[in-house]
């Protein structure tokens, strides 16, 4: 998985580790220069998609690893928004204009969105009302 969010989906620390929280408050900030903040969405980026492009790989795994419901709700409501009316997850999209997005299909995304969506269902059904 991309991204220093992904440490407690894989195991390597648990999820309210001090150090993972500073971590994760960087990647999820200005901080970070390549989180995206526009005029649709705001997430995680990364070198090889170009600037002011997000990752619904990286929304997916914030909302994975997230043990907040708004935060939950809020990456799913922006994967939801986002997919410029195709119906599946891109490599990456930019924050002003989703219809400018890279890959047209990315199975890798379209599959851990599913996990996303099933967590959410599994452990907080009432986020998808």
């Amino acid at each position: 998985m991309p991204s220093l969010l992904s440490l407690p989906y894989i195991g390597a620390v648990k999820p309210h580790d001090a150090l993972y929280l500073n971590t994760r408050r960087l990647v999820l900030s200005d901080g970070n220069p390549y989180f995206c903040q526009g005029k649709v969405a705001n997430g995680p980026g990364g070198p090889h998609v170009g600037m002011d492009m997000i990752w619904p790989l990286g929304l997916i795994v914030q909302g994975l690893t997230s043990t907040n419901d708004a935060e939950i709700h809020q990456c799913l409501t922006t994967l939801q928004k986002t997919h410029a009316g195709t119906g599946f997850m891109h490599e990456a999209f930019h924050k002003d204009d989703p219809r400018r997005f890279t890959r047209s299909w990315f199975a890798w995304a379209n599959t851990i969105f599913g996990e996303l969506v099933l967590k959410t269902f599994n452990e907080r059904r009432q986020l998808l009302a």
